[in-house]
């Protein structure tokens, strides 16, 4: 099964320039979301991790069904002003604008090995802020996972830059 058939590319959205990968196709099919996620375990095996970090929006759908299907605890890091309590922030710049994350306090055990999880690497700025986010915060980052990477946007070197392991499924 050929998982890039169920993720098609629609140009110029959010805005002119940007190819924008919908992922909504692999959702809809069950056996391409099971094999997604299958293939997600086997490269998130290579990490020595207790919790995943899913980060908002679409990171929180591969992460939700990875740590339910590895039985890892799960925290969410959520865009500002969406948590009731004390949390931990960090802004960031995307490739068409800017950006924040939080962290609610409350959620992560001290112990915590987290591997972050998103859907898409464009540019790393959304895992590189979600990786400082988790250091501020006192937490060890054991690496960062994507179902897509977008080439040619240096998001690789970025994390590699940054010092933060990664794996990605599929390239496009």
């Amino acid at each position: 099964m050929n998982l890039l058939d169920y993720l098609p590319g629609i140009p110029d959205f959010p805005k002119p320039g940007i190819l924008f990968r919908d992922i909504s196709p692999l959702l809809a099919h069950p056996a391409a979301f099971q094999e997604a996620i299958r293939q997600l375990n086997t490269l998130a095996t290579q990490f020595d991790y207790t919790h995943i970090l899913a980060i908002e929006s679409r990171g929180f759908i591969f992460g939700a069904a990875l740590a339910q299907h590895a039985h890892k605890g799960l925290a969410l890091a959520r865009k500002p002003n969406k948590l009731p309590l004390a949390s931990h922030q960090e802004s960031y710049g995307l490739e068409y604008g800017k950006d924040s994350l939080e962290l609610q306090q409350s959620t992560l055990i001290s112990s915590a090995k987290v591997l972050l999880i998103d859907d898409v690497l464009a540019t790393g700025g959304t895992l590189i802020a979600a990786n400082q986010l988790l250091k501020n915060a006192g937490f060890e980052v054991c690496g960062a996972l994507t179902l897509l990477e977008i080439t040619g946007l240096g998001g690789s070197e970025a994390l590699h830059q940054n010092g933060i392991a990664h794996h990605t499924l599929l390239t496009a």
